[in-house]
């Protein structure tokens, strides 16, 4: 069962402005990640479900969070069905995201009240997904659309919150070209935790990444 609800996990990504995301079959390299990420101040991580037995993974890191980092909401990615998120929720997920948009994934997370942000990339997807109780939209692939369309999207629909994911940089440039656009907040997965830091097991300079782009956030936003 879920610690957060949907209206906390949607206000802690608001606030923080970024999502890390990552996957890794190493239980305990899993642990130092998460908790370089912890450190360095993100109060989220979307663990995305990309490998044979990622769940047991999953388990092992939310019961980790829960026991040793107070206030990490750990959520899945990668879904791309209901049977899977209630799998997931089952396991303790805060919120499920998907690549794609799915009915039934949007009824498993609203009977338990679990935040899920689906994958859209159109207005009527984002619009239905908003009929369904979506919170936070996920933009994806953002690279493909660009900044421009999150501008346009909150024209006619201010009330609408996008998370862009995939094309989205730990850079100034980046992030201010997309948090300026009206972006609620940003997914970053392999630009935040490298394959580099991962060979390297570089945990400090983790940490010290995370902080480096929170700042930058919390800077844009001034």
């Amino acid at each position: 069962m879920a610690k957060y609800s949907r209206i906390e996990v949607a206000q802690t990504m608001k606030e923080n402005g970024m999502v890390p995301l990552f996957f890794h079959s190493d239980i305990e390299l899993s642990k130092k990640v998460l908790k370089a990420c912890y450190d360095g101040g993100s109060r989220l991580m979307e663990f995305t479900s990309r490998g044979d037995f990622a769940h047991e993974v999953f388990g092992a890191l939310n019961k980790y969070a829960l026991a040793e980092l107070p206030g990490m909401i750990l959520g899945v990615g990668s879904i791309t069905d209901a049977a899977s998120a209630s799998l997931y929720m089952s396991l303790g997920a805060n919120f499920i995201v998907t690549p794609v948009f799915r009915e039934d994934i949007a009824i498993a997370c609203n009977r338990r009240k679990v935040l899920w942000s689906p994958g859209c990339g159109t207005l009527t997807e984002i619009a239905r997904a908003e009929e369904l109780g979506c919170e936070i939209v996920k933009l994806f692939p953002a690279d493909t659309y660009g900044p421009e369309f999150i501008k346009a999207i909150k024209g006619p629909c201010p009330w609408t919150n996008i998370m862009p994911t995939g094309g989205v940089y730990p850079t100034v440039e980046s992030l201010s070209s997309w948090l300026n656009a009206g972006a609620t907040c940003v997914g970053l997965g392999s630009q935040l935790i490298s394959k580099d830091i991962l060979e390297k097991k570089d945990f400090d300079g983790l940490t010290i990444k995370v902080k480096q782009v929170l700042d930058i956030i919390k800077d844009i936003r001034k």
